[in-house]
């Protein structure tokens, strides 16, 4: 067993609280790349912004048999990429950064590609490869953040669950349409 205290000394924790008092929730014992984590989530935001467009547009011009009941997941699924994005928002200005809203650049910050599909089948196959694509780049970076930012890590994990039940979704909606 290990002779040293499990938590710092009150009067070391106290006098740690009071420098750089600025940065606010980020202290001395943060080990995260604060520019890093902020690009990743930056991209991120890009993505989800991207995200919430395509499923938007695939909401007003969904059209066919199926259409009602597919258009009804694509406004689902966009107002929660919106919460993802204002989380991740928060996360970079907690973190010290600048969310970047810009449209410029807008496409090549984000890791998903915008769809205008004109097709029912294809939006839903579209939306698909985008979820499994965010999917795929929040959890390379919750294995980059690992234990040095588990704020960060926790808050991704959540976003990466409905992601993946986004695709669940998805594939259900794609595997009932087919003949």
């Amino acid at each position: 067993m290990s002779s040293q205290p499990f938590l710092t000394d009150v009067k070391t924790l106290r006098e740690r609280a009071r420098k750089h008092i600025e940065q606010g929730a980020i202290t001395d014992s943060y080990q995260g790349d604060r520019d890093t984590v902020v690009n990743l989530l930056n991209e991120a935001l890009a993505t989800e912004i991207v995200c919430i467009l395509r499923y938007k547009r695939h909401y007003y011009t969904a059209s066919g048999i199926n259409a009602q009941q597919v258009a009804a997941e694509f406004l689902e699924h966009a107002n929660e990429e919106q919460l993802h994005a204002d989380m991740l928002a928060a996360r970079i200005v907690q973190l010290g950064g600048d969310p970047n809203f810009s449209p410029d650049g807008l496409l090549s910050r984000s890791h998903a590609e915008y769809d205008d599909s004109p097709e029912l089948h294809d939006m839903i196959k579209e939306d698909l490869i985008a979820e499994r694509i965010a999917i795929d780049s929040y959890r390379e970076m919750i294995a980059y953040l690992d234990k040095n930012d588990p704020t960060t890590r926790r808050m991704l994990e959540e976003i990466l669950a409905q992601e993946e039940e986004h695709a669940d979704d998805l594939a259900g909606l794609l595997e009932g349409m087919r003949p």
